[in-house]
């Protein structure tokens, strides 16, 4: 996951911080060279990781932090707001035109992942309550407008293309046309890309921009590249001139030197991360809750953001209704199941959860939860209502029909029956959610992640 090495190495020099009651000068360097030793391993530039040391130590030494009464906390602050700087400061939205449509021109290299971003930004942008055009300007690559045009069909988003000329720009303003008549109030390019920087491609890219005068250029780099990244974005910024950076595939980015070094090299900003392989799998960039998760304060605003979009009101309120009368069953526990996938993998949110990062001995994986959702599925509407019926004849007909195990759905069932123990006493005592986070058996939880 991203930054995760970062994220370990800054957390443990953090909780070491907060537990120090006096901080010495001395202590406070120590503290600093663990830290520049830890972004110079996750690849930060160097230059930027020298300066980022030099900042903390000024303002520590120079508001007598060390003197204060909490004096760790007060370094981890300024750790933490160096690090928003670092990321970038504020989110940066998307400058919509307010006369439409508003044109938005993908650039990058080949494989940086344009065309699936094309998409990602098209769903993401339609969800603010626009409608975008998806236009193919990639001319080159073999089948590139056909992953564009599948792409599109997915999302149920138009796609502009014209395969009798390898004229980008007659593509573009004929796409404008389109746009225009069909009322599609944002339109994003999918340009060509290279194994490398070249003349021809910079020329084509000019040529475009120059014709068409988009009101956004968006970088589209893969963070796993590492310092490349940032050389990329440095040499398309200073050849073309971008608005923005989107970080492609962030969720296998174990060591994030490119989101920590990409805007203080090019002066851009990240404006989207693509997290993951699926068409939802992007999110606006915020400086302020990345910097929270790398050093594990977590991310509960993007949870809340993740469950509004996800989870059907209507729904809510029948399951509220259920706890209330406490008789939430399996159907109930389908349905959640069903609709918290849609916030992402389950190990992507117990990250944001403030805290949750220190179970590290507790490992969620997502296929596993597949699997219950084939068991509850084999189940038939009385089992579902009342699992009590579920004798050992009926457990064996559901462990064949769901390609599981008798012994899995007896762990399932254990669990679900602990769920619906903890859902009846959170609506009888109002106090209990606070025991229940303190007395929880980490073994109990590794059962209800990983039942097989």
């Amino acid at each position: 996951m991203a930054f995760d090495g970062l994220s370990s190495r800054l957390q443990e020099i953090t909780r070491k911080l907060k537990g120090k009651a006096r901080i010495s000068e001395a202590d406070l360097k120590e503290v600093l060279r663990e830290v520049k030793l830890a972004l110079l391993e996750a690849d930060v530039n160097y230059k930027i990781v020298k300066d980022f040391v030099k900042v903390i130590e000024e303002k520590a030494l120079g508001q007598d932090v060390l003197k204060s009464l909490t004096p760790g906390q007060q370094v981890v602050k300024i750790v933490k707001d160096e690090l928003v700087d670092l990321l970038g400061g504020e989110e940066t939205k998307i400058n919509f035109t307010p006369n439409p449509p508003t044109v938005i021109m993908l650039v990058g290299l080949q494989g940086s992942g344009k065309t699936t971003t094309a998409g990602k930004l098209a769903n993401i942008i339609r969800k603010q309550g626009k409608k975008p055009l998806l236009v193919a300007c990639d001319v080159y690559r073999p089948a590139a407008i056909k992953q564009l045009q599948v792409v599109g069909k997915q999302l149920d988003i138009p796609v502009y293309s014209n395969e009798n000329t390898k004229d980008v720009v007659t593509i573009a303003k004929q796409a404008i046309n389109t746009a225009i008549s069909k009322l599609n109030d944002v339109i994003i390019i999918d340009t060509a890309g290279r194994l490398q920087i070249d003349e021809v491609l910079m020329q084509e890219l000019k040529n475009l921009k120059s014709s068409i005068k988009p009101h956004e250029i968006l970088l589209v780099v893969d963070s796993m590249t590492g310092q490349d990244a940032v050389n990329i974005a440095d040499a398309f910024n200073k050849d073309l001139g971008i608005d923005g950076i989107v970080l492609t595939k962030l969720d296998g980015d174990t060591r994030g030197g490119a989101a920590l070094s990409v805007k203080k090299i090019t002066g851009r900003p990240i404006k989207f991360a693509a997290t993951g392989e699926k068409l939802s799998d992007i999110e606006v960039f915020h400086p302020e809750r990345m910097a929270s998760r790398i050093l594990g304060m977590g991310d509960v605003l993007s949870i809340i953001e993740k469950a509004e979009e996800a989870f059907d009101i209507e729904e809510a309120e029948k399951l509220e209704k259920k706890l209330k009368k406490q008789s939430f069953d399996l159907e109930d526990y389908l349905t959640q199941l069903r609709q918290m996938k849609k916030m992402g993998s389950f190990s992507s949110i117990l990250k944001l959860i403030p805290g949750m990062n220190k179970l590290k001995d507790v490992e969620i994986d997502d296929k596993e939860f597949i699997k219950i959702e084939a068991i509850i599925c084999s189940m038939t509407k009385e089992e579902r209502r009342n699992p009590k019926v579920l004798n050992g004849s009926r457990r064996l007909r559901i462990a064949k029909g769901s390609g599981t195990t008798v012994e899995q759905i007896n762990k399932f069932m254990k669990s679900f029956e602990m769920t619906q123990k903890m859902m009846k006493e959170m609506t009888s005592n109002k106090g209990m959610m606070k025991r229940m986070m303190k007395n929880m058996n980490m073994d109990d939880l590794k059962d209800f992640s990983k039942f097989n």
